[in-house]
C-alpha cells in the first residue's frame, strides 16, 4: 500500500510539474506574440486554435492572471507532495549508512527540497519558457485549449485577483491595458532597420531606403525646401519667350514669377508646359503673368507627411515655404520630396553636381547647403546641435564671420552627452576624428563648396572654434 502511495505521489509530482510548464509556456508565448503574426495565422489557417489564440491575446491581462494563478496552484501542490515523498525515499539509505535518525531526517528533507525545487524550475519553468520564446505561435496554439478551459473554470478567482491588482495599479496613476501595443514608433523601426543592416539581414540599399522613408515624417518643410538664394525666378514683365529661354538655360521646368526680383512679392508660378499653350508668334509679347498660377503657401514648420499631401493636391506639384516672419524661405517640389527618400534624381536637363563627392580617398567635397543630418549620413561627421541647419551655417558659426575662399576651420566634435538615440547610425561613426573644413567656393556671401578632410592631431589649428553646446545662453 505504501509503495502504491509513493508511486502515485511521484506521478502526481510529474503531472503537476507539467501543469506548471503548461501555464509558463502559455504566459510567455502570449507575451512574445505580435498581433500581426496572430492575424496572419488566423487568415492562413482559420481553425479553432487560431481563433482561441487571437481571443486570448486580445484579453492578455486576464490570461496572464490566469496563468499566474495556475503556476501558483501547481507549484504549491508540487512542493506539498514532492518534498515528503522524496524525503521518504532518501531516508532509508541514509539510515542504512549508519547516520543517526535526526541527521538522516534533516538531510533527506534538504535533499528533497533541493531536488524538487530544481526539477520544478528546470522542467516546469525554464524549458517551457525557452520553447515559448523560440516558437511562440506553435506553443500558443498548443496551450490555447487547456488555458481556455482553466480560465473558464476559475474565472471568478481570476477576475477577483486581476481586479484587485488593477485597482492598485490605478491608484499608482497607471491605467491597465488588456493587450500589448503592437505598434512601433518610427525611432524603433529605424533602430530595427539599422540592426538588420549591420547583421546582414537587409542589404545596404534597402536599409538606406527604409531608413530615409521612416525619417521623412520627422523632417519639416524648412529641411526639405530649396532655399530662396538658389531659386531662379522670372520677373512679372518677362514674356513666355523668356520662360522658354530660362528653362533651356537652367534645366528647370517651374519658375516663380516675382515683382522686381523679390520672392516675398510673389505673383505666381509658371510651368514650361504652359508655354506651349501660347502660339509661337505671340510668345515674345505675352507676359508670363497671364499664364501664372497661384500655388499653396505652407509654414516652414510643416512636417514632411503633411507637406507631401499638400503638394500632391496641387497641379503644379510645388509649394512656397513661408518663414515665421512671413517672408518666402524657399520652395518645395515633388522632386525634392522624392530625392529625400531615393537620393539624388537627375536627368539630362540637370546641371547640378552631387552634394557630396569623395576626394583623396579620405575626404569629401561637399555642398555648403548640405543639411547636418545628410552630412553625417555621407561622411560620418556628427556635428553638435546649434543655431544652423547646413554645413555652410556651421562653418560661419565657427568662424564668427562671413567666410572667404580658402578659409580653414576645424569643426567641433559632438559632445558625448545626449549623443546616440536620436541620431542616424547608418555609416561608420567617426566621432574620434577632428574634421577640417576648407571653403573651396563662395556664391556671393553664401558658402557654395567645402572640402572636408580629417585633420591629423599634430596639425590642429591653434584656435578652437566656437562650440555650440558651450555657447552663452
Amino acid at each position: 500500500m505504501e509503495v502504491l502511495l509513493l508511486v502515485a505521489s511521484l506521478v502526481g509530482f510529474i503531472a503537476l510539474t507539467l501543469g506548471t510548464a503548461l501555464f509558463v509556456a502559455a504566459e510567455f508565448s502570449l507575451t512574445a506574440l505580435e498581433r500581426s503574426t496572430i492575424s496572419a495565422d488566423v487568415a492562413k489557417r482559420g481553425d479553432r486554435r487560431s481563433r482561441l489564440v487571437q481571443r486570448a491575446h486580445s484579453t492578455l491581462s486576464f490570461q496572464l492572471s490566469g496563468a499566474q494563478l495556475g503556476i501558483t496552484i501547481t507549484t504549491l501542490i508540487t512542493g506539498y507532495i514532492a518534498e515528503p515523498v522524496l524525503a521518504r525515499i532518501f531516508k532509508p539509505p541514509l539510515a542504512a549508512a549508519g547516520v543517526s535518525e535526526s541527521v538522516a531526517s534533516a538531510t533527506s528533507l534538504i535533499l528533497a527540497l533541493v531536488i524538487a525545487t530544481s526539477l520544478s524550475m528546470v522542467l516546469g519553468e525554464l524549458i517551457p519558457k525557452n520553447l515559448a520564446i523560440a516558437k511562440s505561435l506553435a506553443v500558443a496554439r498548443a496551450t490555447s485549449g487547456p488555458m481556455t478551459a482553466f480560465s473558464a473554470v476559475f474565472r471568478w478567482a481570476i477576475n477577483g485577483l486581476n481586479g484587485t491588482a488593477n485597482w492598485v495599479v490605478r491608484r499608482l496613476g497607471v491605467e491597465p491595458t488588456d493587450e500589448l501595443a503592437s505598434a512601433r514608433s518610427p525611432q524603433e523601426l529605424v533602430s530595427l532597420v539599422r540592426n538588420s543592416a549591420r547583421r546582414g539581414a537587409l542589404d545596404e540599399q534597402t536599409a538606406t531606403l527604409v531608413d530615409r522613408s521612416l525619417r521623412f515624417g520627422e523632417l519639416t518643410a524648412e529641411d526639405l525646401m530649396t532655399p530662396r538664394v538658389t531659386i531662379d525666378t522670372l520677373d512679372r514683365d518677362d514674356t513666355v519667350r523668356d520662360l522658354v529661354m530660362a528653362s533651356s538655360r537652367t534645366g528647370h521646368s517651374r519658375f516663380p514669377v516675382v515683382v522686381d526680383g523679390d520672392l516675398d512679392d510673389l505673383v505666381g508660378v509658371v510651368h514650361i508646359k504652359q508655354a506651349f499653350t501660347v502660339p509661337p508668334e505671340r510668345q515674345a509679347t505675352t507676359r508670363v503673368t497671364s499664364i501664372a498660377r497661384t500655388v499653396p503657401r505652407v509654414p516652414a514648420s510643416l512636417d514632411g507627411d503633411a507637406l507631401m499631401e499638400r503638394i500632391r493636391a496641387d497641379g503644379m506639384e510645388l509649394c512656397v515655404v513661408i518663414d515665421e516672419y512671413g517672408g518666402t524661405a524657399g520652395i518645395v517640389t515633388t522632386e525634392d520630396l522624392i530625392e529625400e527618400i531615393l537620393g539624388d534624381v537627375t536627368d539630362e536637363h540637370d546641371y547640378e553636381r552631387a552634394d557630396v563627392v569623395p576626394i583623396d580617398g579620405n575626404g569629401y567635397l561637399c555642398a555648403g547647403l548640405l543639411r547636418i543630418d545628410e552630412l553625417y549620413d555621407a561622411t560620418g561627421y556628427h556635428a553638435p546641435d546649434g543655431p544652423y541647419d547646413t554645413l555652410g551655417g556651421l562653418i560661419m558659426y565657427c568662424l564668427g564671420r562671413i567666410p572667404t575662399v580658402d578659409d580653414v576651420v576645424d569643426l567641433p566634435r559632438r559632445s558625448p552627452v545626449g549623443d546616440g538615440d536620436g541620431s542616424p547610425e547608418m555609416p561608420e561613426a567617426r566621432d574620434d576624428v577632428t574634421w577640417r573644413a576648407t571653403v573651396a567656393q563662395m556664391d556671393g556671401r553664401r558658402i557654395d563648396v567645402v572640402a572636408l578632410r580629417p585633420a591629423p592631431p599634430a596639425e590642429r589649428i591653434g584656435d578652437e572654434p566656437r562650440h555650440p553646446e558651450e555657447a552663452d545662453g
